[in-house]
């Protein structure tokens, strides 16, 4: 039976300015492990993305995305039922599935890639496979004292096919992405924040709030200024130092003359 209910809850949050500013996500697929390969999660995820990034300026101005999972998961990757029953994204002879992988989860990471406002994972409980990757794909993450983490695809037989191998090593470093995705053993929240995957470790009972208030503390700021400073960020990983430093003097150029510049 197909689950009639939202793939993905969302809810707007007030920022310090008592503006809903904050978008919070979370996951609504709980008996199959939020599972973001099939098709509704992945069209809702999608279209979440595309609405926040039309929705940039004016009252109902996205400034944050957080995002979480229900019932103590964060998300266990591929629906490992439509797997085993060859269904969905993973029916088909090879050339289908390569096809179907690019059609269904690998547009979740080009999502993300172009979403404009700063996006963090308040990770609740197990990140594996493509959910491990999911945390990758958010600017910062923060995780519960129950979180686990997997790079777990090698465990199937099977390699990072929504783009973890471009993902995870940006995030932790080579040496640890070869660790998570050659073993594919369960890294403690503990060793995820020792490898850099998430930021802070908090309290089950804190999370929520300690993400909330981490989204709130940019919020505060004009939202213009909070896309540029990101795409900077991003944007300079790829740059000569030269290319970097011009792309800054030219927007900078800009927000001195912009509403937001204040003394």
């Amino acid at each position: 039976m197909t689950d009639s209910s939202p793939a993905l809850l969302v809810e707007r949050c007030h920022d310090g300015n008592d503006e809903p500013s904050i978008v919070l996500a979370t996951f609504n697929r709980a008996a199959l492990k939020h599972a973001i390969s099939d098709a509704d999660m992945i069209d809702a995820i999608e279209q979440l993305i595309d609405e926040i990034n039309a929705s940039l300026t004016g009252p109902q101005a996205v400034k944050v995305l957080v995002v979480t999972g229900s019932d103590g998961v964060f998300s266990g990757g591929g629906n490992i039922k439509a797997m085993q029953a060859r269904t969905g994204m993973f029916a088909g002879d090879e050339r289908q599935l390569s096809e179907h992988y690019r059609d269904y989860i690998q547009r979740i990471p080009r999502a993300f890639a172009r979403l404009q406002v700063p996006a963090i994972a308040a990770v609740n409980g197990a990140a594996i496979g493509a959910g491990n990757d999911l945390v990758c794909m958010c600017d910062m993450a923060i995780a519960a004292r129950s979180a686990v983490f997997a790079e777990s695809f090698i465990q199937l037989g099977l390699i990072p096919g929504d783009g973890g191998a471009w993902l995870l090593p940006r995030r932790v470093g080579m040496q640890h992405a070869m660790a998570m995705a050659l073993t594919g053993r369960r890294f403690s929240a503990d060793e995820a924040l020792a490898m850099n995957l998430v930021m802070q470790v908090v309290a089950d009972d804190q999370l929520l709030g300690t993400a909330l208030g981490l989204a709130r503390q940019m919020a505060v700021h004009d939202g213009r200024v909070l896309r540029e400073s990101k795409r900077l960020l991003l944007e300079a990983q790829q740059q000569t130092l030269d290319q970097a430093l011009d792309a800054a003097a030219q927007l900078q150029g800009q927000l001195h003359h912009a509403e937001s510049f204040k003394l």
